[in-house]
Formats: structure tokens, sequence, C-alpha cells
């Protein structure tokens, strides 16, 4: 579980991020979820997008992949949210 210090600074670290997950019409699917799954594993740190067609808001997708893969939800703005799970390795650094 992240507090809100956690949280603030990786809100500030993912300001920078591109977004290299989009959700579509399809929603999320298993395919989804193990791309999901690898780029927190790369990135510990990721940033997503839920397109109109989605049937999903991005909320929901946030907290659905967020348990999927074991992540924590970040950020939720608008059509965008931000992911994060410690990798073995970390190479974030969290405030206590």
């Amino acid at each position: 579980m992240l507090t809100s210090k956690q949280r603030a600074y990786l809100r500030s670290l993912a300001s920078n991020l591109e977004t290299i997950i989009q959700i579509g019409k399809n929603g999320i699917n298993d395919n989804l979820t193990i791309t999901v799954a690898d780029a927190l594993a790369a990135h510990e740190l990721i940033k997503a997008r839920v397109l109109e067609t989605s049937p999903l808001s991005s909320r929901e997708a946030a907290e659905e992949l967020a348990a999927s893969t074991g992540a924590e939800v970040a950020q939720v703005i608008g059509t965008r949210f931000v992911l994060y799970k410690k990798a073995k390795e970390p190479k974030i650094e969290l405030p206590k």
C-alpha cells in the first residue's frame, strides 16, 4: 500500500513518462494483462490511456489491471492512469 507521500512522488516521476499502453474497444484481455505485467517488470512505473471506444472507465481499467498484475494505482486523471509495481531490483527509491 502506497502512502500519500509515495503516491505524490510517483506522480511527479510519471509526469515526464510517455503513454505506453492504450486500452481500446476490446477492453482488458489476457494479452493486454501480459503486456502490462511485462512493462511493469521492465519499468516499474507505466502510464496508460483509455480510449473513448473502451467499455471501461479509466478508474475501472486501472483497478482491474492493478489487481491482475499485483501493481498499485498511483494516479488516475481523465483518460490516463499510472501504475507502479516494485521490481525485484528496484530502480525507483520511494520516500518513507
